[in-house]
């Protein structure tokens, strides 16, 4: 007789887990009393947010003047803290969109929360375009708007690009993040217990009923959603990088700015997911969801986006040296020896070393050294923004006009305060929206694939799979 051993399945969700403990598991979070801790952790989101209206409210009264701007470098930290948080902001779709179209299963636990860090990270980036201009009042000059001048915008400009990528961007991944939350939101809205939250939870949950044509609906709009979603990924950080790439400043003026902005984005916007999602899981009990697993993947993510942000590194020196062109040639050879070498270093072992640590599966699944990784890694794609700014600015065509930035505490009270406006959206989603897709996590659970159902016993059975042993090969 053949003999056959029985390999389980691997599952997406540890522990013993079936539908309603994953609803309980998510929905507690939400309709338990507010912890303590959550007050204080808003309190501090909350000082910082009034230290951002404080900066931006002294700048507006006197004036872009404040900021450590000098003749060559007029951008400042303002488009340097802009393209970083714009780069946040790109993980949440690529692994709601991307992922989704591929059927990468392993998304469902960390879709939600990557959606809304997305957004928020969106909001803080849209500050800076606001407030670096001189005169704030008449920003809306950039919209395509009929004013008393009968003026319209210059559609040349990579600025105004970056107003359309940006807000179509930011438009989308709010749809597609709302549309995700409409059946938990039901789930919620069917759990609660006091007035206000049923009427809440109903009011933006649109009258789900959770049927199979409600079902059929929800998934065709997640499915366009998605597939919208999917190119602004790739478009919006090239849009942005064409700040750049189109002036003729010596290290700008380069054709890689695009796929090098995208891969730098992906790398940023991973890091900060894993930031948030290593702390969100202790704090919340959520280990059985957000796995090691999970965490194993997008290190994995990490390093390959790493490596190829260092090649891209390595890319731009070659080119450089090969275009022939002495003043792309020298502003190379001043980020890494020049005044501005220290960055440069920050930059290269924050984005290219630390990331390589990650060729180890011990260090991957360690949940202390990722999180200290993820951190390295968003410090050193700021110092990227900034050495790419600032050294090109500072040392352009004529030696006679170089100056040395130094940021003022106007420009780091701002930059910092744009923290106070992610934390405060962030704790208030974790505290009133569920952090995890409950629905999509429950398809990957075995319980729901019908073929573990037994239809005489009507018991649920793993999924087994047969397999013949060696022995039973050589019988």
């Amino acid at each position: 007789m053949s003999k056959y051993e029985y390999i389980p399945e691997p599952t997406l969700v540890k522990g013993n887990h079936d539908f309603a403990s994953i609803t309980k598991l998510v929905t507690d979070v939400n309709l338990r009393p507010t912890p303590k801790m959550w007050y204080l952790c808003m309190l501090v989101a909350n000082a910082l947010l009034g230290v951002f209206l404080f900066a931006v409210g002294y700048l507006i009264w006197e004036g872009t003047g404040i900021w450590g701007l000098n003749n060559p470098v007029g951008w400042g930290w303002a488009i340097i803290n802009f393209v970083w948080w714009v780069g946040i902001g790109h993980a949440g779709t690529l692994i709601s969109a991307i992922l989704f179209l591929f059927r990468q299963d392993w998304r469902t636990a960390i879709n939600r929360f990557a959606e809304a860090m997305t957004i928020f990270a969106v909001i803080c980036a849209l500050m800076f375009p606001g407030i670096h201009v001189g005169r704030i009042w008449v920003i809306y000059w950039v919209f395509p708007l009929p004013n008393q001048m009968a003026m319209w915008p210059n559609f040349n400009s990579p600025l105004l690009w970056d107003v359309f990528a940006v807000s179509t961007y930011f438009t989308v991944s709010l749809l597609f993040w709302y549309v995700g939350l409409v059946p938990d939101l039901a789930t919620l809205r069917d759990k609660a217990t006091d007035k206000i939250r049923k009427i809440a939870y109903g009011l933006f949950a649109l009258g789900w009923t959770g049927s199979s044509r409600a079902w059929w609906n929800y998934e065709k709009a997640y499915m366009i959603l998605a597939g919208l979603a999917t190119p602004l990924v790739l478009s919006v950080h090239t849009i942005v990088s064409f700040d750049f790439a189109v002036s003729m400043i010596p290290g700008w003026h380069t054709t890689i700015f695009p796929p090098y902005f995208v891969a730098g984005a992906i790398f940023s916007g991973f890091a900060m997911v894993l930031t948030l999602m290593i702390v969100a899981r202790k704090i919340y009990g959520m280990e059985d969801i957000m796995t090691d697993d999970h965490m194993e993947k997008m290190n994995i993510i990490i390093m390959v986006t790493g490596s190829m942000v260092g090649f891209a590194y390595m890319m731009e020196f070659f080119i450089a040296w090969y275009s022939g062109v002495e003043y792309e040639k020298a502003i190379f050879m001043l980020r890494a020896v020049g005044p501005y070498a220290w960055a440069y270093w920050i930059m290269m072992f924050c984005n290219v070393i630390s990331p390589q640590v990650f060729w180890s599966k011990k260090l991957r699944r360690n949940v202390a050294f990722t999180f200290f990784i993820s951190i390295v890694v968003n410090i050193g794609m700021w110092f990227e923004r900034f050495v790419i700014t600032v050294t090109s600015l500072s040392t352009d065509y004529l030696p006679s006009s170089w100056d040395y930035y130094t940021p003022t505490i106007w420009d780091v009270l701002t930059y910092v305060g744009t923290f106070g406006i992610f934390f405060t959206l962030f704790l208030a989603f974790l505290r009133f929206l569920p952090m995890i897709a409950i629905a999509e996590v429950k398809l990957v659970l075995p319980q729901a694939d019908p073929h573990n159902y037994d239809d005489e016993t009507q018991e649920f059975h793993p999924h087994e799979v047969e397999v013949p042993t060696p022995n039973a090969v050589k019988a």
